[in-house]
């Protein structure tokens, strides 16, 4: 009798938008893993679209869209996911909110959604994968952090504060997780990255990016599955990526 084909690793991407999230989802699926794609209800469309071109290109993907700030949503998602398409070998955390105002025009409401969105979210997110991995004694956790991650700046607070919690409860994560044999690493993405959206809030954002300007979602989701194909004998916690051309 023939052996049973080894299943699919599986690889989750909350935060699946349209630039780094959907390179990263590419960038898992060209590895040959299952990749699901979350994002809130509202965004189900473009999960769909990303789904189809992943699938196009010979992978397999699955929308499974849910507001990852919401308790319920992510147990059950997570439990979906392990109950019928696969234990998860890799988590990434790509989601945010963005608010930029002085400290003064920031808003109780402003403040809590922004927190919400990215620590509160990322928190339940690190927790269920957390959970799920430490039972096999395997499997990666990656976190996308900021320039915001480690310094605040004028017309930042709520996204730096958010972006700093988050920071800290990937590095409590990891060193509890690290002796248990799953690998925890926060990835500091300190500059623009290359998206319509962001083209749209620089004049020369075309000249920007032909001389390597912005960062390419592409080249950072390399340095993502690089941080997941790290042997145990040298893991690293945290890794930083700018442009050449990027003052820090």
């Amino acid at each position: 009798m023939a052996e049973s084909a080894q299943p699919r690793q599986v690889c989750l991407i909350v935060g699946a938008g349209e630039g780094l999230g959907a390179a990263a989802a590419r960038a898992f699926a060209r590895e040959g893993m299952t990749v699901c794609l979350a994002r809130r209800q509202a965004h189900a469309a473009e999960l769909e679209t990303l789904t189809a071109g992943i699938r196009a290109a010979g992978g397999e993907a699955t929308p499974t869209p849910f507001d990852a700030a919401d308790e319920g949503a992510v147990t059950a998602a997570f439990a979906r996911i392990e109950r019928e398409i696969g234990p998860l070998a890799v988590v990434v955390f790509n989601a945010a909110s963005f608010h930029r105002a002085a400290v003064v025009d920031t808003s109780v409401d402003d403040y809590k959604a922004v927190w919400a969105a990215t620590c509160l979210a990322g928190f339940l997110v690190l927790r269920e994968a957390a959970r799920a991995m430490s039972a096999r004694g395997a499997g990666t956790i990656l976190v996308t952090g900021a320039t915001a991650s480690l310094r605040g700046a004028a017309n930042f607070s709520a996204f730096a504060a958010a972006k700093a919690a988050l920071r800290a409860t990937a590095q409590s994560l990891a060193r509890e997780m690290g002796p248990k044999g799953v690998h925890v690493a926060h990835i500091v993405v300190d500059g623009a990255i290359d998206t319509p959206r962001v083209r749209g809030f620089f004049a020369d954002a075309a000249a920007r990016a032909e001389r390597d300007a912005l960062l390419k979602p592409d080249a950072i989701a390399a340095n993502y599955v690089a941080l997941h194909r790290q042997p145990r004998s040298a893991w690293s916690f945290e890794l930083d990526v700018r442009p050449w051309s990027e003052t820090w």
